[in-house]
């Protein structure tokens, strides 16, 4: 039997596994399950994707589950860097389209066009459609430093009044791209992205959000521990009635004396 660590903060709750394999696979078993309970009411299923290293063991964990109700799926994602070519290897319509959209039969999955010729009018008809939809679930993830999509603590507003917005990538922000491994410099690191704004995600239903590595460990305890402040955008997830963090032992090792 898998070995899990529960944890809960308040409606918060965590699951450690002993690698980020495992975290992975739990999370995408806890996906398979909602996605299940949803498509009972017959309608469309919206979900919205979130991209990074964080996501890939959960993603290929979910589209190899057998069975899943697929052709009821209208995927959306969390952002996209304003200027990156969709062939671009960072580039997360490419990312999407490899790890996820051509490995199921989802019925609709709209792109955001983050090197299209009109910004505000590709944010408006991603709203719309969005609003349309009125996702169910959001597959997520934390960044270093906090953020929530790229809400980075300059540009995070918890009342924000738009649904979706361009933003200004921080300097760590940029940096945690160059570490996994997207740029090749963090000159090369676009400064600007369209990102769905946290209200937008906070609306959403369902958050399971994946978490590994030890380059996340200080931000999950922050996002546990910290006021509830733009600071650490993530710490706004204590808030949520219905979300769940998948760690393995590397992102959980500052939570000594929580369990």
């Amino acid at each position: 039997m898998m070995e899990v660590t529960h944890i809960e903060a308040g409606t918060l709750k965590l699951q450690v596994y002993a690698d980020r394999k495992s975290a992975g696979e739990a999370a995408a078993r806890d996906a398979a399950g909602a996605l299940k309970e949803l498509s009972r009411n017959g309608h469309e299923i919206g979900v919205i994707f979130a991209t990074g290293d964080s996501q890939l063991e959960m993603l290929r964990a979910l589209t190899s589950i057998p069975g899943l109700p697929w052709e009821k799926v209208t995927g959306f994602h969390l952002d996209e860097y304003v200027g990156i070519d969709e062939g671009h290897f960072a580039s997360f319509r490419r990312y999407l389209r490899e790890n996820l959209t051509q490995r199921v039969p989802m019925h609709k999955f709209f792109e955001i066009d983050g090197d299209g010729p009109d910004p505000d009018e590709v944010q408006n008809e991603y709203v719309k459609r969005l609003r349309g939809t009125d996702p169910q679930l959001c597959l997520l993830g934390i960044g270093e430093n906090g953020h929530l999509a790229f809400n980075d603590p300059a540009e995070a507003d918890f009342n924000d009044p738009k649904a979706m917005k361009i933003v200004t990538l921080d300097s760590e922000c940029r940096q945690q791209q160059l570490a996994e491994g997207w740029f090749e410099q963090f000159e090369d690191v676009p400064e600007q992205a369209m990102t769905l704004t946290i209200p937008t995600i906070m609306k959403v239903r369902k958050l399971i959000v994946s978490i590994p590595g030890r380059r996340k460990a200080r931000s999950v305890r922050r996002t546990l521990l910290e006021p509830i402040s733009t600071a650490c955008p993530a710490t706004i997830l204590r808030t949520h009635p219905d979300v769940t963090l998948y760690l393995d032992e590397e992102s959980a090792a500052e939570l000594d004396g929580l369990a």
